[in-house]
């Protein structure tokens, strides 16, 4: 599998980009590889870029875009931060992806026992912890928790179940932060040009289900 060119973005819809990526997930749960000579992607994208798709994931160790998607050098822009959330660089680094580089996709991706979700979880013992930054990353999760816990719930990361649904919500939440704050990516996605959408990794199984 070569690497994409100008010729071959500039023909992809944000369908077929969506396809790509769950034709890749396919390939990774299957223990299959398409076959691609990376150090010639080295050669052929030394000129230029034009990746198809930008993935926002987790930090986490076992998400790996390009390896749960089977993509080479070249095909998606990683952008990648400890609960999978948007703030403003994330957003002018999505805009450049999409309305300069030419990508047709963003997707938002969750992932399973999401340890960052689990540090909103239990913030009161981290904030004990004394890490300044690592308290305010998790923090930012804290009214995103009020809206998917239920009434005499544990408020826990323990409770599998709440975290779960934490998850879910979260990524919907960076769904709606980049149409409300991007303007760019907004209208692009209004147009057709782009695809917006949300998915979930499974950590225990590879696979990935779109939400």
């Amino acid at each position: 599998m070569k690497a994409h060119t100008h010729e071959t973005q500039s023909t992809i819809t944000p369908e077929r980009a969506l396809e790509f990526l769950k034709e890749g997930n396919q390939r990774f749960v299957n223990n299959l590889k398409a076959n691609r000579d990376l150090l010639e992607q080295v050669n052929a994208t030394r000129e230029g870029q034009w990746p198809f798709a930008v993935i926002l994931s987790c930090i986490d160790s076992r998400t790996s875009a390009e390896l749960i998607f089977d993509q080479g050098l070249g095909d998606i822009f990683s952008i990648r931060i400890a609960g999978n959330f948007v703030n403003q660089d994330i957003l002018g680094s999505m805009e450049f992806g999409c309305n300069v580089a030419g990508s047709k996709l963003v997707v938002v991706l969750g992932h399973t026992k999401c340890g960052a979700l689990k540090g909103g979880l239990d913030a009161a013992q981290i904030e004990g912890m004394g890490m300044d930054n690592l308290n305010h990353l998790i923090n930012h999760f804290s009214p995103i928790i009020k809206e998917v816990i239920k009434d005499g719930e544990e408020y826990s990361s323990t409770n599998s179940d709440l975290l779960e649904r934490l998850n879910h919500q979260n990524v919907k939440h960076a769904i709606e932060d980049i149409r409300k704050q991007s303007s760019t990516l907004r209208n692009l996605e209004k147009e057709g040009k782009i695809k917006i959408v949300g998915a979930n990794y499974d950590v225990e199984t590879g696979v990935v289900s779109w939400l």
